[in-house]
């Protein structure tokens, strides 16, 4: 994951120096601002469906601010909350996402090739929080396990 998260996070260059040529080329160039617009939305959306993992094992999301360090229900309510949405939205989003790839799926309004790495990025992005949620439900169980297995041999 960790690596993951590395080449994820060289894609903010990139995508900042698309961003900031959209402006200039569609009024200097004349010429290739949709291009730009197109790739970026491809980088943006395979970083945000890393960042926002990667938020979370970090403990730096919006949404785990306020929990307790180390809280059993945030864990819980992460795989209650969290696994049956990215369930619904692997599987709503899977077939969507095979056939985009089968056809290869462009930009409607610039006609870029490569549309269908955003639909890549949503299934990466269910597949990411469902694996992070479901890797705290496991940790949380075994440290469960070992707490008790301890609180026996004292006892």
């Amino acid at each position: 994951m960790r690596r993951l998260v590395t080449a994820a996070s060289f894609l903010v260059l990139p995508l900042a120096l698309l961003l900031f040529a959209q402006w200039p080329l569609r009024d200097w160039v004349q010429a290739h601002s949709l291009l730009a617009n197109d790739v970026a939305q491809i980088l943006f959306a395979l970083y945000a469906a890393v960042a926002v993992t990667a938020a979370s094992r970090a403990k730096s999301h919006l949404a785990l601010l306020h929990a307790p360090a180390r809280s059993s229900w945030r864990t819980w309510a992460l795989l209650l909350c969290v696994a049956p949405w990215a369930l619904f939205l692997l599987w709503t989003a899977t077939p969507q996402m095979l056939e985009s790839i089968r056809v290869r799926e462009i930009f409607s309004e610039g006609l870029t090739p490569g549309y269908f790495l955003l639909r890549v990025a949503l299934v990466l992005l269910a597949l990411l929080v469902l694996l992070d949620a479901a890797t705290n439900a496991i940790r949380d169980i075994r440290l469960r396990l070992q707490a008790r297995a301890l609180a026996r041999r004292h006892a």
